[in-house]
C-alpha cells in the first residue's frame, strides 16, 4: 500500500492527504511520498516487465488501492526523432513527445485518470470542471468510465468538436459568455447546491501526478538521461509543475543524476501573464479585455498558480516567450510536413524551438524535447448542438435546470 501525504510549495506545511489541492496560506498542496520505501522495494528495471501505460509508475501515484484505478489505456506515448528538424535548425537532438496519441487525443488523459481514480477511491460521485477544451472532454471521458456523473463549463469559442465529445462522453455541458476563470467560478458557486467536486488546475492533487507522469517516461525512454531543454505549451502551467516534481522524485529514488533540463514556457502571444512576469518579476493576470490570443488551451489569463510555474521555471535556469498565431499556424505546417498532426498548442513549442534557436538561447549541442499536447483535429471548424445552453453566471445554470426539469 502506498505510503503518502502533501506539503505546501510555498509555507512547507505538511498536512495529511486529502482532495484538497490548496494549502491554508494559497500555496499548492503537492502529494510527497515514502520514497526510502520505494527505493528500496522497487528498481527502475522491473518497470520494463509492466503494462506500457503510466499505471506503470503506480508507486508514485496517490492511491490507496490499484483496484481504485480508472483507466482507459493512457501514457507511454511514443518519443519521436526529429532528424529533418535537428538538420535544419543545426541541433544536436530534437524529439516530440506524441501526446495527442492518448485516449482522449491530449495529455488530459494522464491527469484525469489520476483524478478520476482518486475520486472514486474516496467516494465522490459527480465531478465539474472549467476548462478551454481538452480537460473537458477528458474529465467527461474518465468520469464515463468510472460510471461518475459529470459537468463540463467551457467558453462559448471553445472548439465545437470538443464540445460535441463533451456531449457524447454523457457530461452535462455548457458554455461560458466569458473565459476558463469564469468557467470556474460559476463551478465553485454551484458546488454546495450540486453536489458536485471541483476537479480544476490545482484544485485537487491528481491532475499534477497524472501529469508528473510525462516526466517519469520521458527519462524511463531516454535510458535515464534527460534532455538539456524541454519545451513545454504552458495554460494553468501542471504540466511543468508535475514534471519538475517527477525529476525531484527520481532524484531521490537515485534513478537519474546530473542537471535537469531547463524548462520552456510557450505562451501565445496576447495572454502570456508567465511570459510577462519573467521579465517584470511580478506575476499581474491580464484583464479579460486586453486578451486577443486565439481559444486554446494556452488561453488562460490566471494560471491557479502562476507564482509556482515562474518559479519552476527560473529554478531551471529555463525561460518563457510568446510566440505570434501566425507563427503557430506556420510551424503546425512544418510539423504535418513532417508527419505529425499538431494542435495549435503542440505547435507553439516548434515555433519556440526555431525562435530560441535563431537567439542563440539554445546552442548547436543541444537536446531538445518538444510536448505535442494534442492533434490538430481537435481544432476542425464544427458546430456544436443548438441545445448547448450559453450562460454567464450560476444563477443562468440554475434557471437551464429549472426549465430542463432538473431544478
Amino acid at each position: 500500500m502506498n505510503k503518502f501525504w502533501q506539503t505546501c510549495a510555498r509555507c512547507a506545511r505538511t498536512v495529511r492527504f486529502s482532495l484538497s489541492g490548496r494549502c491554508g496560506c494559497g500555496g499548492t498542496l503537492l502529494v510527497e511520498y515514502d520514497m526510502e520505501r520505494i527505493r528500496s522495494t522497487v528498481h527502475k528495471s522491473a518497470l520494463k516487465e509492466r503494462p506500457a501505460t503510466m499505471w506503470r509508475y503506480k508507486e508514485l501515484l496517490p492511491l490507496a488501492r490499484e483496484q481504485s484505478i480508472v483507466t482507459l489505456g493512457e501514457g507511454w506515448t511514443p518519443l519521436l526523432s526529429m532528424k529533418p528538424l535537428e538538420r535544419k535548425l543545426n541541433v544536436r537532438q530534437v524529439w516530440v513527445k506524441r501526446e495527442e496519441q492518448n485516449p482522449t487525443g491530449s495529455f488530459k488523459s494522464r491527469g484525469f485518470s489520476s483524478t478520476i481514480s482518486l475520486l472514486k477511491e474516496h467516494g465522490i460521485d459527480y465531478v465539474a470542471v472549467p476548462s478551454n477544451g481538452n480537460a473537458a472532454s477528458a474529465m467527461a471521458a474518465y468520469a464515463a468510465r468510472a460510471e461518475m456523473r459529470s459537468a463540463v463549463i467551457v467558453p462559448k469559442d471553445c472548439p465545437g468538436i470538443i464540445i460535441e465529445e463533451c456531449l457524447r462522453y454523457g457530461a452535462s455541458t455548457y458554455v461560458v459568455d466569458g473565459m476558463i476563470h469564469d468557467a470556474s467560478r460559476i463551478i465553485e458557486e454551484g458546488a454546495q447546491e450540486q453536489g458536485w467536486f471541483h476537479a480544476g488546475t490545482l484544485k485537487e492533487p491528481g491532475r499534477v501526478e497524472g501529469k508528473k507522469t510525462m516526466g517519469l517516461e520521458l527519462a524511463e525512454q531516454l535510458g535515464w538521461m534527460l534532455p538539456d531543454v524541454i519545451i513545454y505549451p504552458t495554460g494553468g502551467g501542471s504540466g511543468i509543475v508535475g514534471m519538475w516534481k517527477a525529476f525531484q522524485e527520481l532524484l531521490q529514488l537515485k534513478w537519474i543524476g546530473g542537471k535537469l533540463p531547463r524548462f520552456v514556457s510557450v505562451q501565445e502571444a496576447g495572454c502570456q501573464p508567465l511570459v510577462d512576469a519573467l521579465r517584470t518579476g511580478a506575476f499581474v493576470p491580464p484583464s479579460t479585455e486586453t486578451v486577443t490570443s486565439k481559444p486554446t488551451g494556452l488561453r488562460v489569463p490566471n494560471p491557479p498558480d502562476g507564482e509556482l510555474v515562474v518559479q519552476i521555471v527560473k529554478q531551471s535556469q529555463g525561460t518563457a516567450l510568446g510566440v505570434t498565431a501566425e507563427q503557430i499556424r506556420e510551424a503546425q505546417m512544418q510539423m504535418g510536413r513532417l508527419g505529425i498532426s499538431s494542435s495549435p498548442e503542440g505547435a507553439a513549442t516548434l515555433a519556440g524551438l526555431i525562435q530560441l534557436r535563431e537567439g542563440g538561447w539554445i546552442t548547436r549541442g543541444e537536446s531538445v524535447v518538444l510536448f505535442n499536447t494534442s492533434h490538430a483535429d481537435k481544432y476542425l471548424p464544427w458546430t456544436p448542438p443548438a441545445a448547448v445552453p450559453v450562460i454567464r453566471s450560476y444563477e443562468d445554470l440554475r434557471e437551464h435546470q429549472r426549465k430542463a426539469g432538473r431544478g
